[in-house]
């Protein structure tokens, strides 16, 4: 248990330190502007370039794997849609509600915390699930904020909206270039190689920072019914989901599905308040989704690292 707490409490405790220091100083929202630029645009987009060039090209067309894991998320985003519409009968609404519970922190800290407790061999499953994963996300969202009239513009520019969010984004595009890299055996000059190196260290220590500043700045003023069924289906179902696809999809290597579970397992997404506010629906409870989902997962994610890492996971 104490090499379990070792490995946890170091990337809670950035969490915290970001979240103390926000409290303190008193800076506005605003002003981690240039931190969050510099999280998205630049140190992570090297992370995953940096895991990816290295991977062998095989490891990469997972298929099974990759429909596994896509698959369960959006079994997850599918149910509490569903469970939401048939309370609000708002699309808009219940889609935010599908995020909540589906779509994890795989960016700020599934990477380097998949990495660090499961090894090297954790860094293709990491890549995988964060690039299906978000496509999906980015293509479910518009799609149905459209579908409930929130998103008011032509088919054909939703459309475009779409590819640009997906072939534009920065994780996306490094992504691409990693397996560029990889499939052709391009290595960068040796400069280069350093500059990434360091942006790739950079990227788990501001990103968990600036995730516990934007905490503190976006308090949760109070506990909407619905976290009482997200942060179990969240924390707790969603990697059990993930667990049972992936054994009936294939026969992958216990690292594998073990990194998957983790993935399953993070809190909710900060991107999901983003979304949230973005349309202007259910914008405060998204933001109190993030934060308990965060709260508590101090606890489950030290439960399922400890199940992992002593193999008890049947």
């Amino acid at each position: 248990m104490l090499s379990v707490l070792n490995l946890v409490l170091p990337f809670f405790g950035l969490i915290f330190l970001g979240f103390f220091v926000a409290r303190i100083n008193r800076q506005p929202l605003e002003a981690l502007g240039w931190m969050n630029t510099f999280i998205i645009y630049v140190a992570l987009p090297a992370l995953f370039f940096q895991i990816l060039s290295k991977t062998p090209v095989a490891e990469l067309t997972q298929w099974g794997f990759i429909i596994g894991c896509t698959a369960s998320t959006f079994l997850v985003f599918a149910s509490m849609f569903s469970i939401a519409f048939s309370r609000t009968r708002r699309i808009d609404e219940s889609t935010i509600q599908g995020l909540a519970a589906a779509y994890g922190n795989i960016g700020y800290m599934g990477p380097a915390l998949a990495i660090l407790a499961f090894g090297a061999p954790a860094a293709v499953p990491v890549a995988l699930i964060f690039c299906f994963d978000n496509t999906l996300h980015f293509v479910m969202t518009p799609f149905l904020m459209a579908v409930s009239g929130n998103d008011k513009r032509e088919p054909l520019d939703l459309a475009f909206s779409v590819l640009r969010r997906i072939f534009g984004h920065p994780f996306i595009i490094a992504t691409i270039l990693g397996v560029g890299a990889a499939i052709f055996g391009i290595e960068p000059p040796v400069a280069i190689e350093r500059m990434i190196d360091l942006l790739a260290k950079a990227a788990a220590p501001c990103a968990l920072f600036a995730m516990g500043a934007t905490l503190a700045l976006r308090p949760l003023r109070r506990v909407p019914k619905e976290l009482y069924l997200i942060v179990p289906v969240k924390l707790l179902i969603q990697p059990l989901l993930i667990y049972g696809v992936l054994n009936m999809a294939g026969t992958f290597p216990p690292v594998w599905i073990y990194t998957a579970m983790l993935m399953a397992a993070l809190p909710t997404a900060t991107n999901v308040f983003v979304i949230a506010q973005q349309y202007g629906v259910w914008v405060e409870r998204a933001s109190s989704s993030v934060l308990a989902t965060t709260v508590f997962s101090i606890a489950t994610l030290t439960m399922w690292l400890y199940l992992m890492t002593h193999d008890l996971v049947p």
